[in-house]
């Protein structure tokens, strides 16, 4: 998944805190001067085609709503960055938030500790 830009990210933001929306209703959200319509038309099919947002249709129109919900735009870009410059060692972040003091150990054995007590269910299969 790509990140998006800094206007595809504020679209997304408005499609996930509003809901679906046609493109006259997302252009009424911006303030003066609005962009134009179609502008905004052109930046939502752009992310529709990159797998962000969806749309029905509605006679001759279309309504469109975020294809993807925030946490998994998040999730991805988590994952980019670990698999990207991380060499997609996820060890080595969780051992660089404790080094640089972002994790303190009681947390990361807390967070242990969380994880084995929701993996214990699946071992008594």
């Amino acid at each position: 998944m790509r990140k998006l830009t800094k206007k595809e990210e504020q679209i997304m933001e408005l499609y996930w805190s509003r809901g679906p929306m046609f493109i006259h209703e997302l252009q009424a959200l911006y303030d003066e001067p609005r962009p134009h319509f179609n502008t905004l038309s052109t930046q939502v099919r752009t992310l529709e085609k990159d797998g962000f947002i969806g749309h029905r249709p509605f006679g001759g129109t279309f309504q469109y709503f975020a294809a993807i919900s925030r946490e998994e735009y998040g999730k991805g870009g988590i994952f980019g960055i670990v698999k990207d410059y991380l060499g997609g060692s996820y060890r080595d972040v969780v051992s660089a938030f404790v080094r640089d003091e972002h994790l303190s150990l009681d947390e990361l054995k807390a967070l242990v500790a969380q994880i084995e007590a929701s993996e214990e269910p699946e071992k008594s299969r």
